[in-house]
């Protein structure tokens, strides 16, 4: 089973208009995806993009829900504005594969998975693995969650396959950006490094200077690092640029261009 994130920037621009969607490109992605399809499971996790996020940042959402009842009262309301957004971003998504004969299959997050203090807490994936069995191919998202320690909170994609990869052991988790790989420095800058190995993940992150506090300068790399060398330790990790045709596909393969991360 492989399981493929598509980030934000591959399908949307987050400076355009509210809920830009490039069609044009995920009915690329999901046409190399079904050139292995039903050889190969596959499992779809999206960002946010111009949907999501621009609604979780006006309520404030990773702050949590807060004692009072009149603040607390349109954090509820910019939870389930959030949590809208994402299900019409995922409605676009489920259009784009279902178009090019694949059966997408929409799972909410927030129905899934609970969190505590941002991290995955518990996360029940029968309905997952059920699908997978009958061959359909699970679409989750990056979405609002219901939290244990702060109320509400934010679950990622990228942390969403992190806890799948833990659970489930894909063969690869391919994440799809709107660059080459990773790099040394400023993304899409030189050449991405080809291969990385678990150990080196560290220093590279210390080297783009990464902080622990999650500053990040480098259009979320850092983050995506970090998950990787989790990720690492159960799958085979890639970073291919999502928008350049046939990069996933040799990704699949194993002979792809990009950057690869080994445990």
């Amino acid at each position: 089973m492989i399981i493929v994130k598509i980030g934000g920037s591959v399908f949307s621009d987050k400076r355009g208009n509210p809920e830009n969607f490039d069609m044009k490109t995920v009915r690329a992605i999901a046409r190399e995806i079904a050139g292995f399809y039903p050889g190969k499971d596959f499992i779809v996790v999206h960002g946010g993009g111009s949907f999501g996020h621009p609604e979780a940042k006006k309520y404030g959402i990773r702050e949590g829900l807060p004692g009072d009842w009149e603040s607390a009262s349109l954090k509820r309301i910019g939870f389930t504005l959030t949590h809208q957004a994402m299900l019409r971003a995922n409605a676009r998504f489920i259009e784009a594969f279902v178009a090019e004969n694949l059966p997408a299959f929409s799972v909410s997050t927030s129905s899934v998975f609970i969190t505590e203090n941002g991290e995955v807490a518990h996360g029940d994936l029968e309905v997952i693995e059920r699908l997978l069995e009958l061959k359909f191919i699970p679409v989750l998202f990056g979405d609002v969650s219901l939290d244990l320690a702060k109320g509400i909170d934010i679950l990622s994609g990228d942390q969403i396959i992190t806890y799948l990869a833990r659970m489930l052991e894909p063969e690869k988790v391919i994440f799809l950006m709107d660059v080459d790989g990773i790099y040394y420095g400023k993304p899409g800058e030189g050449e991405p490094i080809q291969n990385l190995s678990r150990d080196e993940i560290d220093a590279l992150l210390e080297g783009l200077h990464c902080t622990a506090s999650g500053t990040d300068v480098t259009g979320g790399i850092c983050n995506k690092l970090r998950e990787a060398k989790k990720i690492a330790g159960y799958s085979e990790v890639w970073f291919v640029n999502g928008k350049v045709p046939g990069r996933l596909s040799g990704a699949i393969r194993g002979d792809g261009f990009g950057t690869r991360v080994r445990g």
